[in-house]
């Protein structure tokens, strides 16, 4: 696989999935098991930057990652989170997609709603009464995983998703 970046960080050993224009990775500091991230090969800060035919190919790979991630990880729904942009709170100036697996039981539930309506004015005090609710720790307080770990899920998550695509195409077919 050639050298692939995420912004001017490589991260070739972290991915576990490569299209034409789009990639999946596993997350250096993920929120629970199984947050990974969709990132189009070409460093472009903005949704809106990319091509027609880069954004088909995005959104299509956010949707396989998305069926795949919630079947590997036996979730029952799914946060996807993108910051398009600094005043959105993007960390890194390359456009990418958060996949959360998210469970019933995880203590956070349709309390979101509740959450945003109150909060819709402060998003901070939200996104901190929601890590609070769901008992994850805050970005600060997360270790970033050693090159090891990621490698070991990356590998694992690709032989997973093969399979996945695998029996993916037999329904298709048969």
């Amino acid at each position: 696989m050639s050298k692939i970046l995420f912004y001017k960080f490589p991260v070739t050993s972290q991915v576990f999935y490569k299209s034409k224009f789009t990639y999946a990775l596993v997350n250096l500091k993920p929120i629970v098991p199984g947050h990974v991230l969709v990132v189009p090969l070409r460093v472009v800060q903005r949704l809106k930057d990319l091509s027609p035919e880069e954004s088909i190919d995005y959104i299509m790979t956010v949707q396989l990652i998305h069926s795949f991630i919630e079947k590997v990880y036996k979730a029952d729904s799914l946060n996807l989170a993108m910051q398009d942009g600094v005043a959105a709170g993007q960390s890194v100036p390359h456009v990418h997609t958060h996949i959360i697996p998210r469970y019933l039981n995880d203590g956070y539930g349709d309390g979101i709603y509740d959450l945003l309506e109150s909060h819709e004015q402060n998003l901070n005090s939200f996104f901190q009464i929601a890590l609070k609710k769901m008992q994850v720790a805050r970005d600060e307080d997360r270790k970033p995983r050693s090159m090891e770990v990621m490698e070991k899920e990356a590998n694992w998550l690709r032989e997973e998703l093969n399979e996945f695509i695998k029996s993916r195409e037999t329904v298709h077919l048969g």
